[in-house]
């Protein structure tokens, strides 16, 4: 009788508008932050900050405002930002187990289901970690056939910039120089730099690292159950990552035609191997699916972060040439003409690595990181952060902090130099991140920075094309990189 009596009384607008009462009320009630919670923008209901930016100067600003630690509600999720060299090192070295786990990212999510490295957690995590450490060595540095490796790459690069007689644009000669080393220690060989198929590829993959950090594609994070049913930016990442998969795996597949588990070649044969040892334990996760999501893994991040880092570092170079005399001097004092450079000559060569590693700085190809999550309830700043909260942190905010750089915004390889001229390390250069989840490919990009680096130099002056404007200001995709460009090379 009540029922009928309130079907009576309430119109369908009345019905809307209770509905929305309720939906309101559970939001907010939903989404109390837990005493002491980081600090933040007023959060809307329902959506949260989606319309703040998530691009790297808007969060700077958000750090000017509410300090070194604060939060941000995507939808229904809160993410903490944590910025400034001292609370990193806090949160990243000091509590060093404290954020050695990975959200849900739905856009990636879907590619790799917490499979691989980057995005695995607990004890798959810790295993598949193991063993590329364990086999990055075996096959680069233990054979001391790395370093040879990109020496042969350098002649490879350099003929192919001989060759062009115009001004041109370099990133794709880049991305193939740079694949090719991760390519010759997972596929066991190298690609043409003309080889169209393999372009075809670079051109994907350079594709969806610029689309995965589109609004549609951050959106598709906040809501994917909406955006599953929409067209748009993030479809395309998912196609193009897709298509990268299948190129792995054919790879894979090829190695198991003629794999011989008593000569492993490289990583795949390496992995092949182990899969038969770990049959008795699932919970590792070696098996098929996963030995293509870590190959496609490190195929990513072993191409498009170092080529982008040598994309910068030949714009610094063309915008200050007088930085790049002095690299040049350097290499004729120490290496000459007469023969390539090696991995020996580095500590002779203060003044290059200094401009190699403020290159890094300046260039902040990944100002935010990727994303963590609180494996426990922490205290951080004097903030509570209850377990299970997502954590970015703000690597842009400690290779630009005012307390550890002379002159943040300016390229200044002197950030790197002491009194005497020599190279001094800087506990603030993070652009690989720090602590248990840092990229596990820094010590191969150190050395193919430096050894790319110099070969260039060593045989070539670099500067722009006739009428091309040199703009420091880059572009933001799931990377930070440089506005494309076209440069002249003169050999020397």
């Amino acid at each position: 009788m009540l029922l009928q009596n309130l079907l009576e009384y309430f119109d369908l607008t009345s019905w809307l508008i209770c509905i929305f009462l309720f939906l309101l009320f559970t939001d907010i009630i939903r989404n109390i932050n837990p005493p002491n919670f980081p600090p933040g923008p007023w959060r809307p209901p329902f959506v949260g900050n989606v319309f703040t930016g998530v691009d790297y100067k808007t969060i700077d600003k958000l750090y000017k405002q509410y300090g070194d630690v604060f939060s941000v509600r995507w939808g229904s999720s809160k993410t903490v930002y944590i910025c400034g060299y001292k609370m990193l090192k806090e949160a990243l070295v000091t509590q060093l187990d404290s954020f050695i786990e990975r959200p849900v990212i739905p856009l990636f999510d879907k590619i790799y289901k917490g499979r691989g490295v980057s995005l695995s957690n607990g004890y798959m995590w810790k295993m598949q970690r193991k063993f590329i450490i364990t086999h990055l060595r075996y096959f680069g540095e233990a054979k001391k056939t790395l370093e040879l490796s990109i020496q042969q790459e350098s002649v490879c690069l350099c003929e192919a910039f001989k060759e062009e007689k115009r001004p041109f644009d370099p990133q794709f000669y880049l991305n193939t120089a740079v694949s090719n080393i991760i390519s010759v220690l997972i596929f066991g060989h190298r690609f043409d730099y003309h080889d169209e198929s393999y372009l075809k590829i670079q051109r994907t993959l350079v594709e969806a690292v610029s689309l995965a950090g589109s609004s549609h594609a951050n959106l598709y994070n906040i809501f994917p159950f909406l955006f599953n049913y929409i067209r748009g930016p993030h479809q395309k990442v998912f196609a193009n990552y897709f298509a990268i998969l299948d190129f792995v795996k054919e790879e894979v597949r090829k190695h198991k035609e003629n794999w011989d588990p008593s000569d492993p070649r490289d990583y795949i044969d390496a992995y092949l191997a182990e899969m038969e040892k770990r049959k008795s334990d699932p919970e590792a996760g070696f098996d098929l699916d996963t030995l293509a999501c870590a190959t496609m893994d490190m195929f990513e991040a072993g191409t498009e972060t170092l080529a982008t880092t040598m994309r910068w570092a030949l714009l610094f170079l063309m915008k200050f040439p007088e930085i790049q005399k002095k690299v040049q001097a350097e290499i004729d004092s120490v290496i000459g003409q007469s023969r390539q450079p090696t991995l020996a000559d580095r500590p002779n060569m203060p003044y290059t690595e200094a401009v190699i590693h403020e290159t890094q700085r300046m260039g902040n190809i990944l100002p935010l990181g990727f994303p963590k999550r609180a494996c426990k309830d922490i205290t951080l700043g004097g903030y509570f952060i209850p377990k299970g909260t997502a954590m970015t942190t703000n690597l842009s905010s400690v290779l630009t902090d005012k307390n550890e750089w002379e002159t943040p915004d300016i390229f200044n390889p002197g950030h790197f130099l002491d009194e005497q001229g020599q190279f001094r390390k800087r506990d603030a250069f993070m652009p690989f991140s720090a602590g248990k989840r840092v990229c596990l490919g820094e010590p191969l990009a150190r050395m193919e920075l430096f050894l790319f680096i110099t070969s260039l130099l060593q045989r070539f002056t670099f500067s722009p094309g006739s009428g091309e404007e040199l703009n420091l200001e880059g572009q933001l995709g799931f990377t930070y990189t440089p506005r494309p460009y076209r440069m002249c090379v003169i050999p020397r």
